[in-house]
């Protein structure tokens, strides 16, 4: 049953309530209001950090081991570049999943996804038990 509706019991804020508006996952509109600034400001940064990235670096000086060096430094670009776009990637997942429905709830077991998780990892698409669970598995 949806937080919204009517309830019979003492469990929480229902829309008839005067209180804040409690979404299905327990999250208050100030809690994703909160939630999306923060994933906004993860959104710029990684498009900051991926332009940066897309820049020519500055090539090392000439001398010997340089070739290993240069290379060393391109593979390690390469891997900033890749995790910058993952995490992109989940940042706006998260947005739609705010837009659309669905945000802060786990993805494998459809419970909850902890506020206090959500805080640390707003997009966070599993709830800290299905996370560790998947953890496990790799």
């Amino acid at each position: 049953m949806s937080n919204r509706t009517a309830r019979t019991d003492d469990a929480g804020p229902t829309a008839d309530d005067a209180g804040p508006t409690v979404d299905d996952a327990g999250l208050t509109a100030e809690d994703v209001a909160a939630l999306r600034q923060d994933l906004r400001e993860q959104r710029r940064f990684r498009l900051e950090q991926l332009a940066r990235m897309a820049r020519p670096a500055p090539g090392p000086a000439a001398g010997p081991g340089t070739r290993d060096g240069a290379a060393a430094h391109r593979e390690v670009r390469a891997e900033l570049t890749a995790s910058a776009r993952m995490v992109l990637h989940d940042v706006e997942a998260a947005l739609e999943r705010m837009d659309r429905g669905g945000y802060g709830t786990c993805r494998l077991c459809g419970g909850p996804i902890g506020l206090r998780r959500l805080v640390i990892v707003p997009q966070a698409r599993y709830c800290g038990h299905c996370h560790r669970a998947r953890e496990v598995r790799r």
